[in-house]
């Protein structure tokens, strides 16, 4: 088998959205695959969809808001992603003060001192633990106390910077808004962080190299944020990752992928997973990622609509032969499941909050 071909193949696999690999929970699909782009959390949700059995909307909302075994926040390169409770801490241990250092210069562009930086995180985790979880809006209304303004970004950095402190994560939907909570409130504390430093460079190399199939040390760095150097000596300390046959890999495996899936954003080339002559139909410009067609890991089109209960609307890449039977009733199948999911999803709660 040419190499490309099979390292598609597992890369698939690893990520859960080929070989027929699936979980039956949010909290295995997360264990496998360490996060899930949350930037928006429809976008989310049928990430989650996609790699797990079955999944329902309310499987989501336990998970994020009973149970907690999912956390959303700022972690691998500064953006919004669920990821496990259970590695909440030793990742924002490791990569708050990465972005921490990379959003300063924003703040002060901003005319965010430090001091009132610091005053900001005061008041914010006051508020919040006196009034119980608040929305951004909410916290925004109370920040202008201290003079800043309600428009604009400078409230969302301050509120950004006081969760990668660690002090506030995300909590519960509240009539469809993310509101924030205290940290240590929210979930457990249970000691001494398992990772730290050089170690948690190490095991964050690890996770990523196990969730993202074939890799190297520079797939690492831009999917994680960390220096290149950093990166590649993490790399090194995780040793070797064993060679993996591809012969037992069930094939014509289709998935629907959301906008910015995991998997079209975890490694910095993209000749694995889109064609060439196809790439803007995916990329389009202006940091979006088009929801995506996709069969053994392999992009054949691209998707739209299927919200609400309607079903998804699929466009193939111009040029393509006819999908053939099979890769039809899989991509029909995949539709009434997005159907099935986003229907009930947007009909309990209000996802478009992308940013927060």
């Amino acid at each position: 088998m040419e190499r490309r071909t099979a390292d598609r193949l597992l890369r698939a696999r690893a990520q859960a959205i080929g070989g027929r690999a699936r979980e039956t929970t949010v909290a295995a699909a997360l264990d496998r695959v360490l996060a899930v782009q949350a930037q928006d959390l429809a976008a989310a949700g049928l990430g989650l969809r996609a790699r797990v059995t079955g999944l329902t909307a309310e499987d989501v909302r336990r998970a994020t808001d009973v149970e907690r075994t999912a956390v959303r926040g700022w972690y691998m390169r500064g953006t919004l992603q669920l990821v496990p409770a259970a590695d909440a801490r030793w990742l924002l241990g490791l990569l708050g003060p990465v972005h921490l250092a990379l959003g300063a210069r924003r703040l002060r562009e901003l005319g965010l001192d430090e001091a009132l930086c610091e005053r900001a995180s005061r008041l914010i985790v006051r508020a919040i633990d006196g009034e119980g979880p608040l929305t951004r809006a909410e916290l925004t209304a109370r920040l202008t106390s201290l003079g800043v303004e309600p428009k604009g970004q400078s409230a969302f950095h301050l509120i950004r910077r006081t969760a990668l402190a660690g002090m506030i994560c995300h909590g519960p939907l509240r009539a469809g808004e993310a509101t924030f909570v205290l940290l240590d409130d929210w979930l457990a504390d249970t000691g001494p962080l398992p990772f730290a430093g050089a170690a948690a460079e190490t095991e964050l190399a690890r996770r990523y190299r196990a969730a993202h199939g074939p890799s190297d040390a520079l797939d690492f760095a831009h999917w994680s944020g960390l220096r290149t150097s950093t990166a590649k000596q993490a790399w090194a300390a995780a040793g070797e990752m064993p060679v993996e046959n591809t012969d037992g890999i069930p094939r014509g495996d289709v998935r629907l992928l959301p906008a910015y899936d995991n998997y079209l954003v975890g490694y910095r080339r993209r000749e694995l997973s889109v064609p060439a002559e196809h790439e803007r139909r995916v990329w389009p410009g202006g940091g979006v990622i088009r929801p995506t067609v996709v069969v053994d890991g392999w992009a054949v089109g691209t998707w739209s609509g299927g919200r609400r209960g309607s079903g998804p609307v699929v466009e193939p890449f111009p040029g393509g032969a006819p999908f053939d039977t099979a890769t039809a009733a899989g991509i029909a199948r995949e539709s009434a499941d997005v159907a099935r999911f986003s229907g009930v999803y947007n009909a309990s709660h209000t996802l478009s909050t992308p940013g927060l």
